[in-house]
């Protein structure tokens, strides 16, 4: 039927609402079915009600309101409207001195035009949601929490989407066996039996203000049932205007349970508010979080230093969008280019005259750079080298390195080549005479960074499994992307010069539990031995060339805290700076001759603690074999 169509059904259905109320007061004051007497004396009202009744609530804009997606509102503007019409009424017979009734009639008369009113829309709402049910494929759904949020999130399910939520679970003891939004309360001890008796799909989280430790806590309890968790937006996204239903899936962060601090916004903008910024890296997972914060910080110029063309493009036009969508006022400028040219950064930098520096650019991936110790060496070392000299020559005032916990005491080439950066930077932080600030951040593992676990266990579960896992005991600190560029950003400007900086990574987080769980809260079950008939399996590969068991922040004890309670400052040993230009001169040399064994070796000479996992493979030194092995 036609939306005007059904306006006129709902006008004409109103006004024989009203006129049914009308007679109800009468027949219920006198206790008559037909009281004669009096309703010959009122039979205009009859007329007028009904005619001013249906104005009114035309006024009020009730018949622009879609009946199948009423709330309470709708009844409150009911009661707006009859109180309107009962007032003007009785005032009118006061003033003329007519339609003389008991002044009990027009109270029940509104009473019985409320019910009636509200109760007709009331049938008509529950009939539509009878109907769609019946020849629906719904999926039903527990809510967990019987809060404001839940009761919110079941209305706008009833009023139509994919999920016909059957049940809300919450441990208030004030909630227990209430009906809320048309569904009862159970204690969360009855989950298990909730979704037998219902053949349960999803849970659906509905807790925006809970705390991150307790998200977690409840996420472990629900691992453990077997069916798909999903969760509305938090407090901040609903906040920022998303809707209660845009649903999302469980992320690896709600299981960590780590409350991100708000960040020092002085410390914030006092390297990026006004300034001329370059990312060098710009389109890696760090190196783009930093770019977007940048933008959103007030940066005056943004410039992306990017080897990949593909990266370059992707960040920039991110970053444009950003831009147009908040009317930002910040000039992005797109740079090709590699930290393996010192010329080509030190002229970017000074051509647009860079104030702050980050150096997310390096080569990350552990068992790609084993097999490609050089380029490893060139890149993360000698690259960091450039970038730094460069900010010298052109005059930045703070240079922060982005390092790793894999620097610590490195069992891998990556881990190495990262640690020796780190001594360059110390080395020219200790002798500049430019008035550049350079410092470093040391960090664990991000979440969703490019060859993170936690996309690979993503899309190996998507693909029906297995989870390839290196070891049963491998653990690893994890942080969001987000968090950590703002620790970043807050730390360099806490430098005086040549400060190792580590980030609070919390407790680290065993690789085998995170896969399990994940299985879990995709609402599948562990392929074992013990159960056969499981849907993914979780397979363990082995450690690969170079790979630790667990990873470390700290080389030393010697820490000191900073005025932020989740970045710390590390006093580590340096080398003269005599060693650290022998050492680039070997590099240099081991680069040029093609010898990735000198290379090593001159890691294991710069690196205090560098006890490599495994022999050499560069794939140039091994390329023989492979050769051989085709061969054969």
């Amino acid at each position: 039927m036609p939306r005007r169509s059904k306006r006129v059904v709902m006008v004409l259905a109103d006004m024989l609402a009203l006129t049914v109320a009308l007679w109800s007061a009468f027949a219920l004051r006198f206790s008559q079915w037909w009281p004669d007497s009096y309703l010959e004396e009122a039979w205009a009202l009859f007329l007028v009600a009904p005619v001013f009744g249906v104005l009114i609530f035309i006024k009020l804009g009730l018949y622009r309101a879609v009946v199948r997606y009423m709330n309470a509102k709708l009844f409150q503007t009911v009661a707006i409207g009859v109180l309107l019409l009962v007032s003007t009424l009785y005032a009118a017979a006061l003033f003329f001195d007519i339609w003389r009734v008991p002044r009990s009639v027009p109270i029940i008369f509104g009473l019985s035009a409320w019910l009636y009113l509200g109760g007709s829309r009331l049938i008509v709402r529950s009939y539509y949601h009878w109907l769609t049910n019946k020849t629906s494929t719904r999926e039903r759904v527990i809510i967990y929490g019987a809060g404001a949020a839940g009761a919110q999130l079941a209305l706008m399910l009833n009023s139509g989407s994919e999920y016909d939520p059957v049940a809300f679970v919450d441990d208030d003891k004030t909630l227990k066996k209430v009906n809320v939004a048309g569904c009862k309360v159970h204690p969360t001890l009855d989950l298990p039996d909730l979704i037998n008796r219902y053949e349960v799909a999803h849970i659906l989280l509905a807790m925006p203000s809970a705390s991150a430790e307790e998200r977690r806590r409840v996420l472990e309890q629900l691992s453990e049932l077997h069916v798909s968790i999903k969760s509305m937006p938090s407090m901040l996204e609903l906040i920022e205007g998303k809707s209660p239903d845009q649903l999302r899936e469980i992320e690896v962060d709600d299981l960590l349970g780590r409350e991100m601090v708000a960040p020092d916004m002085e410390l914030i903008a006092q390297s990026i508010k006004n300034k001329h910024v370059c990312v060098t890296g710009a389109g890696g997972s760090i190196g783009s979080e930093l770019c977007r914060q940048a933008v959103m910080n007030g940066a005056t110029t943004l410039v992306l230093y990017e080897l990949s063309e593909f990266a370059l493009y992707s960040i920039e036009q991110e970053l444009s969008a950003l831009k147009s969508a908040n009317n930002l006022d910040v000039e992005i400028i797109p740079i090709i280019g590699s930290v393996q040219s010192k010329e080509r950064l030190t002229n970017v930098l000074t051509k647009f005259d860079v104030q702050t520096v980050y150096h997310a650019a390096a080569y990350k991936h552990v068992p790609l750079v084993e097999h490609n110790v050089l380029q490893g060496l060139a890149n993360n070392s000698l690259g960091t080298m450039n970038a730094a000299e460069a900010a010298e020559a052109a005059n930045v005032e703070r240079f922060v390195l982005i390092s790793t916990d894999k620097a610590v005491r490195p069992t891998n080439v990556m881990g190495a080549t990262k640690r020796f950066a780190e001594l360059c930077i110390q080395d020219i932080a200790g002798r500049t005479k430019s008035g550049t600030i350079f410092s470093m951040v040391r960090f664990g593992n991000v979440l969703g960074s490019s060859g993170s676990v936690v996309p690979l266990f993503r899309r190996q579960i998507k693909e029906g499994g297995p989870i390839t896992v290196t070891h049963p005991e491998i653990n690893r600190y994890f942080m969001t992307i987000p968090e950590a560029a703002s620790l970043v950003i807050q730390a360099g400007s806490m430098a005086k010069g040549g400060e190792v900086f580590v980030l609070d990574m919390g407790e680290p987080v065993k690789i085998a539990a995170l896969a399990e769980s994940m299985i879990h809260l995709s609402g599948l079950t562990i392929k074992s031995v013990d159960n056969p008939q499981g849907d993914i399996e979780v397979v363990f590969t082995g450690l690969r060339p170079g790979e630790k068991l667990y990873e470390e922040l700290l080389i030393g004890d010697d820490v000191l805290p900073t005025r932020h309670e989740k970045i710390l400052c590390a006093r580590e040993e340096i080398l003269t700076t005599e060693t650290i230009k022998q050492l680039l001169r070997d590099a240099h040399k081991a680069i040029a001759e093609d010898d990735s064994d000198f290379a090593r070796e001159l890691l294991k000479s710069a690196v205090s603690g560098f006890k490599p996992a495994s022999g050499n493979v560069d794939w140039m030194r091994t390329a023989a074999d492979v050769v051989s092995r085709r061969v054969h």
